[in-house]
């Protein structure tokens, strides 16, 4: 039909009922998912309850943590590192100490690291799904009827993941100065041992894992206009855009190796392995 001058159109409005594929979830049914989307969490409460029950159990032991003179060795413990208590035993006691306190050095210092772990964005996400349900998985109902973010305590801390990141820093530069030194085998001279790599490697790792954290990019790329102004901290930017992608796999293994050193420290110091000398 044709329009002819000043004549007017009147729009017919209509409606389309949409029908969803099935509910999304809820107290009775928490998701339609059919795959083992449980296995993730489960997987991840298992590794950090054990993690968090063994460095609670390690921090307080005050003993093992150092490979002396004695064995040959100088091998510390990245839990005791630096050892700066008051009753840090011979050899393992960094330039300085706090004499005042006579409990185990480790209670001073795994404050900082793992409050760097645990305000961090990937680990939020891991214990939030896995202890908390919230939620469980992609698609699964959240455990809690109510949800108020990070704006009250305790969750409100989480903001302190930035601080916590400065401090870590200054533990890494201690942990590489532990490797170095580990390459020094007193009343012997200088060689590689296995417990040289073990600290080189658990170094490294926590390089990385500092470095591929979010607010170490933001550090060097946030709140900048144009990366033309400033080319420095393009550089740095662009080197820790792809490292910031393995983030998730460098804050595992940069956790299961920490754990391993203690362990393999404490069982060269209690004497039930031997460092073995590879050249």
């Amino acid at each position: 039909m044709g329009l002819y001058q000043g004549e007017c159109v009147t729009a017919v409005e209509s409606s389309t009922k949409v029908v969803l594929g099935g509910t999304r979830g809820g107290p009775e049914v928490p998701t339609l998912r059919k795959d083992r989307w449980w296995v993730q969490p489960f997987v991840i409460t298992f590794i950090l309850t054990i993690f968090i029950v063994y460095s609670t159990w390690a921090a307080f032991q005050n003993r093992y943590y150092f490979v002396g003179a004695s064995m040959g060795r100088d091998l510390i413990s990245p839990f005791y590192s630096p050892c700066i208590g008051g009753v840090c035993v011979p050899g393992a006691k960094a330039g300085f100490a706090l004499n005042w306190f006579r409990l185990s050095p480790a209670l001073l210092i795994l404050i900082f690291p793992l409050g760097f772990r645990f305000t961090c964005y990937y680990y939020r996400r891991s214990y939030y799904r896995a202890f908390w349900w919230s939620p469980p998985a992609c698609a699964v109902s959240d455990a809690h009827g109510k949800y108020s973010g990070e704006t009250r305590f305790p969750l409100v801390m989480q903001n302190l993941h930035r601080y916590f990141f400065y401090a870590g820093l200054v533990f890494n530069v201690f942990l590489t100065v532990d490797a170095v030194e580990a390459f020094r085998e007193p009343g012997i001279g200088w060689g590689v041992s296995v417990g040289t790599i073990v600290l080189c490697v658990n170094a490294v790792l926590l390089w990385l894992y500092s470095l591929s954290c979010h607010a170490c990019r933001h550090l060097c790329g946030g709140h900048v206009k144009s990366f033309k102004a400033h080319p420095i901290r393009y550089q740095f930017w662009k080197f820790l855009t792809p490292l910031n992608a393995k983030h998730m796999n460098l804050a595992w293994a940069s956790l299961l190796v920490v754990g391993f050193a203690d362990v393999y420290v404490r069982l060269v110091a209690s004497g039930a392995i031997t460092d073995y000398k590879l050249f």
